[in-house]
């Protein structure tokens, strides 16, 4: 069996173990030997994070060839239309890369999501409002630039899964492990790996990370 590690990844922690000086970094959420990352998420993103100790599923996670859909809430500037819509779901050129098709609608304010640390920067003059957007792909920064091309810049990113991992219940900083069949995972089923175990339902202790957050096991 492999394990696997579900991190709510809070705003401003740097995506590696490797500590640097004043910033947090996964270290300081999640001390366990031997895990590494299953694909990133930018320093300025929050939500779900993988990591496992499978090196293979560690690829078939984060290899966009087995087309496991990840779902992110947005918080653009402006009111996307359906025309804007259809163009974030048909494929955009980026200029290095068009994107793929994918899923974007607009959904409300979620009325489960922490407030940010720092918070967001608003302009009084512009509206903002939510999408929620599924890739199948992962290239650099791409749901920034799909919405900043289409015109409505992010404010604010979360991702909320990852095939059939998903963030809820998972305060910002805290993290639960599940153990998985890594060896029938495949892309095909779209993640939806049926976990046999959950971590135990329990705090652990943490180091302090940086700005005074801690992070847990849940």
């Amino acid at each position: 069996m492999s394990r696997v590690i579900l991190l709510n990844k809070p705003y401003g922690v740097i995506c590696q173990f490797t500590a640097e000086p004043g910033r947090p970094t996964l270290k300081d959420f999640v001390p366990v030997p031997g895990v590494y990352a299953a694909g990133r998420l930018d320093t300025d993103s929050e939500g779900l994070l993988l990591l496992t100790d499978d090196g293979a599923l560690q690829h078939r996670i984060a290899d966009p060839r087995h087309k496991l859909p990840k779902t992110y809430v947005v918080q653009v500037e402006g009111e996307p239309d359906e025309d804007s819509l259809a163009r974030l779901r048909g494929g955009l050129d980026l200029g290095d890369f068009v994107t793929r098709p994918c899923e974007a609608r607009r959904i409300p304010e979620p009325d489960w999501l922490w407030p940010r640390d720092p918070p967001v920067r608003f302009r009084k003059s512009v509206p903002t409002s939510w999408l929620e957007i599924v890739l199948r792909e992962g290239k650099n920064r791409q749901v920034r630039r799909m919405t900043a091309k289409a015109g409505f810049p992010t404010l604010r990113l979360i991702r909320v899964a990852i095939g059939g991992w998903a963030l809820a219940g998972l305060a910002p900083g805290v993290w639960r492990a599940e153990e998985v069949d890594g060896a029938s995972f495949g892309g095909e089923e779209q993640g939806r790996a049926v976990p046999v175990r959950r971590g135990p339902e329990a705090a652990g202790r943490q180091p302090r990370a940086a700005g005074g957050a801690r992070g847990r096991r849940s």
